[in-house]
């Protein structure tokens, strides 16, 4: 009599749906989209970097107005000193996030989402964080934009971020003295720790700047004007945001003249 052999059941792996929400500066940004996207999940995951996270604050403040719950993850420390590999820095605290994030999801079932910062496709890695964790586990990612800081600067400053017909260049204080050697006229300049290459690049102190901290929160902060008489200005102001919100997120446009 020949033996059976019984293939073994063979059970789907769940696919779990994560959104990701852009939500501006805050509860005042998220958009009737954001919104309803919010309202849709089960659960929200947010990192705190430390005791009193007013950053954290604001995404608690906007789950509550949507009755959903938040799971607070650790974040994984970053190496932020400037003699640090920055390329490599950043991938280990991207592995680090990934893991965490496998971990919450195993333990917290249902529909996950996640709150952004101004939108999720300019100068944010979670989507990125979620491509990694795609190796891992089955997901199903939604995402929707929001208010973005650039949108914010342009608004606040009434301004057009571009001349008729030319082009924008959009990029970090990090790689600025290369946007300005590759002969970039109109900059957006982001992620602003070194905000003291401006007083560093003798080509730009004639050029005009409209820079913006905090935009949307209260300790919001705008400066415009050449950029040799305006920089002790900046420095203030940005001062002046810490000191108001506990944290400072800024940017500017550069425009030769």
């Amino acid at each position: 009599m020949a033996e059976v052999v019984v293939d073994p059941v063979v059970r789907p792996v769940a696919t779990r749906r994560v959104v990701v929400v852009g939500i501006g500066m805050g509860p005042q940004h998220v958009t009737p989209e954001a919104s309803a996207a919010i309202g849709s999940v089960d659960v929200v995951l947010a990192f705190v970097k430390s005791a009193g996270d007013p950053l954290l604050e604001v995404r608690r403040e906007i789950c509550a107005r949507h009755d959903v719950e938040l799971v607070v993850l650790e974040d994984p420390p970053r190496a932020r000193h400037d003699d640090v590999d920055y390329e490599a820095a950043v991938e280990t605290w991207h592995a680090a996030r990934t893991d965490a994030w496998e971990v919450a999801l195993a333990e917290h079932p249902g529909d996950v989402g996640l709150l952004v910062w101004g939108d999720p496709g300019l100068y944010d890695s979670t989507l990125r964080l979620l491509d990694r964790l795609q190796d891992r586990v089955r997901l199903a990612v939604e995402v929707v934009p929001g208010i973005s800081s650039l949108q914010l600067l342009a608004a606040r400053h009434r301004l057009v971020l571009h001349e008729v017909g030319a082009p924008l260049h959009v990029t970090t204080a990090r790689r600025l003295p290369e946007a300005l050697a590759a002969g970039e006229r109109n900059v957006v300049v982001v992620l602003t720790r070194r905000l003291e290459l401006l007083g560093t690049e003798p080509d730009v102190t004639g050029w005009s700047i409209w820079w913006g901290a905090n935009l949307g929160a209260p300790g919001e902060q705008l400066v415009a004007g050449r950029v040799a008489d305006v920089l002790d200005d900046v420095a203030a102001a940005r001062e002046r945001a810490r000191a108001l919100d506990g944290w400072v997120l800024d940017l500017y446009l550069l425009r030769a003249p």
